[in-house]
């Protein structure tokens, strides 16, 4: 059975440009390609996509990727890798949320008696479970950004690959913060710390009003990335979705 590339965009998830952008670069090609020039995938290539979103989900960029399902022989112990892996992985989440309500129950407590958080709790325990990761996996419906974020990441150390994925973890927590506090998303504070995300966006390469008000859906709809969200406070992901639509319409359109 076959089928067409509409089908497989439905089912799992990934939009019809991503499919057609995996098959441009050789990642996914297509079972046959029909006289109407329409895609269409069979089971094989089903059990490839779902590989590609596994290693995509476990932070890998497409060029390792590519060299992995280039390397295996057998889909069956290749899955078995890919499940050993997810199981680190929520290993490795489990162990990450642990350390987010260790870090609020600890503000709350330096928010009561008036000492630093510090002073209650050892400052490296609040990066315990904090991995660096790819930041290319929050935007793999935007494979060009993608691809210029995991070009940029592999100049760099993993020391500042770690101190940036810790910076990006200390925003999400000053906005759940900020929405916590009950400060409207198009507001002044809320909006300096997406001015922050634009800017870092920005020297990748122009990001339009259009593209950025569809990657602040991304924060609502792609699943994984709305649980990142989620996991740090109930409500941010949508709050962060509205906060980049504001920016949009009120700096970019």
């Amino acid at each position: 059975m076959a089928w067409p590339i509409a089908e497989v965009a439905r089912m799992s998830g990934v939009t019809a440009r991503t499919l057609r952008h995996y098959d441009e670069i050789g990642l996914l090609p297509p079972a046959r390609i029909g006289t109407n020039g329409h895609r269409y995938y069979e089971e094989h290539q089903l059990l490839l996509l779902q590989q590609i979103l596994v290693l995509r989900a476990l932070g890998l960029g497409l060029p390792e990727i590519g060299r992995v399902l280039a390397a295996q022989v057998d889909e069956l112990e290749a899955l078995r890798g890919h499940h050993r892996r997810l199981i680190a992985e929520r290993d490795r989440l489990d162990a990450l949320a642990t350390t987010v309500s260790r870090t609020i129950t600890d503000l709350e407590q330096s928010r009561k008696d008036g000492t630093p958080m510090t002073s209650i709790n050892r400052p490296e325990n609040l990066f315990e479970g904090v991995q660096p990761a790819q930041y290319a996996e929050s935007l793999h419906d935007f494979p060009e950004l993608a691809e210029k974020i995991e070009q940029r990441t592999a100049t760099m150390s993993q020391a500042e690959i770690e101190a940036g994925h810790r910076a990006r973890t200390a925003q999400m927590i000053r906005l759940a913060e900020l929405l916590a506090a009950g400060v409207p998303a198009d507001a002044a504070p809320v909006q300096t710390e997406i001015d922050l995300q634009y800017r870092a966006l920005s020297e990748l390469r122009t990001v339009s009003a259009t593209e950025y008000r569809a990657i602040g859906r991304s924060c609502v709809e792609n699943e994984p990335w709305r649980a990142a969200y989620e996991a740090i406070a109930p409500g941010l992901a949508q709050y962060q979705r509205d906060a980049m639509e504001a920016y949009a319409a009120a700096r970019l359109s």
